[in-house]
């Protein structure tokens, strides 16, 4: 094996994985996209070897910066709502065995993972939704780096877990290359594992029905969250995900439990 600190390869982690029964042929394929490793690459951050836990929770979101977040008046609750996210985190006794990563919805990496106390928080300065909505292909990314980076720790020993939040206002508009069962194929393979949540908040936008849009993704129904588009019911629904998260850090004997428990009624 390769030292925990270089580089590492992202073709190796999947097979490794594969080799593990983790990942499937099917989503291995999924994953074989052109310059999807570089992608997943700029997501991994901080080395194993630099994690002294003997347990890690890997805490992943993809808040939505396409413009229609902006024109609905949307922008700063989806900041505060992550920045809920990270307050919560900072508040558990378990903070030091979690890992946090925020790669919006069009691949800009606000940060890769990092200890809790390095994430960077949301603000005007850094979240300008203004892109569009590849819902299908920037899920893929994620997920494959939440893969990727939960195997580098088992390859190296070291239990790993993960909780996984997708944020969207719309359906997909603009994956060229990927599809809602490309996304399903990786889904079942990590919610197989009983080590995965893998979350989805809908943000109304008048048109789209969210239910469908994230099962056809694979989601459970216990972890699609369908806030109205009040800013009361999407702070609701971020604080709805904060809970499960800390929670979810806090229950290594049961986590498959925690992940069937899902959010209950916003």
């Amino acid at each position: 094996m390769n030292s925990t600190n270089a580089t590492p390869n992202i073709n190796d982690l999947f097979q490794s994985a594969h080799n593990d029964g983790a990942l499937s042929t099917a989503a291995m394929q999924a994953l074989n996209v052109t310059d999807i490793g570089l992608q997943i690459q700029a997501g991994l951050g901080t080395p194993v070897d630099d994690m002294m836990a003997s347990e890690v929770v890997l805490v992943t979101l993809m808040p939505d910066d396409s413009g229609s977040i902006r024109f609905a008046g949307n922008d700063a609750i989806v900041r505060a709502g992550h920045n809920t996210v990270l307050d919560a985190l900072l508040a558990s006794p378990q903070q030091d065995q979690i890992l946090i990563h925020n790669r919006y919805l069009n691949g800009h990496v606000l940060y890769p993972y990092c200890p809790v106390n390095q994430a960077v928080r949301m603000d005007s300065q850094n979240y300008d939704p203004s892109q569009g909505t590849p819902l299908y292909e920037q899920t893929v990314v994620l997920l494959g780096t939440v893969l990727a980076k939960t195997q580098q720790f088992i390859d190296n020993g070291v239990p790993a877990r993960s909780v996984t939040l997708i944020i969207s206002d719309g359906a997909d508009c603009h994956s060229r290359r990927t599809t809602a069962q490309d996304v399903k194929v990786i889904v079942d393979d990590l919610l197989r594992s009983e080590n995965h949540i893998i979350a989805a908040m809908g943000i109304d936008d008048g048109d789209t029905d969210f239910t469908q849009v994230f099962r056809e993704m694979g989601i459970r129904d216990e972890w699609i969250l369908t806030p109205g588009n009040s800013q009361t019911d999407i702070r609701q629904a971020f604080a709805l995900f904060s809970q499960s998260a800390v929670r979810a850090s806090q229950s290594a004997g049961n986590f498959s439990q925690t992940a069937l428990g899902g959010f209950g009624t916003p």
